[in-house]
């Protein structure tokens, strides 16, 4: 039993079980990953992958135990050479983020300045998607952390923390009528046509369940992932916007008034995530301090400890 196996048999299920891609993947042959599989079921009496002919179609039962067992060795092999690195050079490397739109162009910009002045050598990335994707980012080690607002706290095999809590504003240009109510309500909004994010980003599901537990159905116009599009047909008068309260800036949004309605569509907490057992260079802590100030290092690792998610 080797390490080459156990990254074939990890990386072949990543690949959705086509041997050619988890080749590529690793800049090898797929002959010699096919060979690699089935000297391991050999020595381990097991079939990991069901077959037909000689393509993999899935895993059996034992191999879905191999698999656990597998992502553990592969995690605590490169736990190692992350503290390898961090002790050779602990003010320098590489750092990844995976992120929504919405963090990354509103939320993260003082954040990462204030991080790159800390550690200058620490070479920053910023992944972008939809928070299904940045979980998976994580997960399969292309990230070493995930800040979003939805569906990341059910992922299984991450831990997540509470970063900072937002809520949402209704924008209109300055003489919209919506304005002159003295107490803005879900029906006013739900009479205009409604620009908002899309179903998998920034609270959208605590919009629709706002909407939903009154019976409402707002002609919601347009969608996006992105406040600035959403800002933009709403200057052109196509509807009222619904956008995270850390998006409109009254200074650049100049042709537009915000008006808080956490009120009616509840509070949200977007988290940082990071994967289970993961070893994380001490520069990331710092990173996560200045994101949130209520965290600190001893709770992180307290969280990952505890393998559950950590509430304030």
């Amino acid at each position: 039993m080797n390490l080459h196996q156990l990254r074939f048999v990890r990386e072949a299920v990543r690949q959705n079980y086509n041997l050619t891609d988890a080749a590529k993947a690793l800049f090898t042959s797929q002959p010699g990953v096919s060979k690699a599989i089935i000297e391991l079921e050999e020595e381990l009496g097991v079939d990991i992958f069901t077959r037909h002919g000689k393509r993999i179609r899935g895993l059996t039962e034992p191999g879905r135990l191999v698999l656990q067992s597998v992502e553990l060795i592969m995690q605590e092999i490169d736990s190692l050479k992350r503290i390898g690195k961090e002790y050779a050079a602990h003010d320098s490397g590489s750092f990844t983020i995976a992120t929504t739109h919405t963090q990354a162009r509103y939320m993260l910009p003082k954040v990462v300045q204030g991080f790159m002045q800390k550690y200058p050598k620490v070479r920053l990335s910023l992944l972008q998607g939809n928070p299904k994707q940045i979980a998976d980012m994580v997960k399969n080690d292309q990230a070493d952390l995930a800040i979003a607002t939805e569906s990341i706290t059910a992922v299984e095999g991450l831990i997540t923390l509470p970063a900072y809590q937002w809520e949402h504003v209704v924008v209109a240009p300055p003489d919209h009528p919506l304005f002159k109510s003295r107490a803005i309500s879900l029906e006013e909004i739900a009479s205009y046509p409604v620009i908002t994010y899309d179903a998998a980003f920034a609270g959208r599901s605590k919009i629709d369940h706002a909407f939903g537990l009154r019976n409402l159905k707002p002609d919601v116009l347009l969608e996006a992932i992105d406040a600035d599009v959403i800002k933009t047909y709403v200057e052109l008068g196509m509807g009222v916007g619904i956008i995270a309260g850390m998006a409109f800036d009254p200074e650049r949004d100049r042709n537009l008034r915000a008006l808080p309605v956490g009120h009616l569509f509840g509070m949200n907490t977007s988290r940082v995530a990071i994967k289970q057992g993961a070893y994380l260079r001490s520069y990331i802590y710092t990173f996560i301090e200045l994101l949130t100030p209520t965290l600190n290092r001893k709770m992180v690792e307290s969280a990952m400890r505890g393998g559950e998610n950590y509430e304030l």
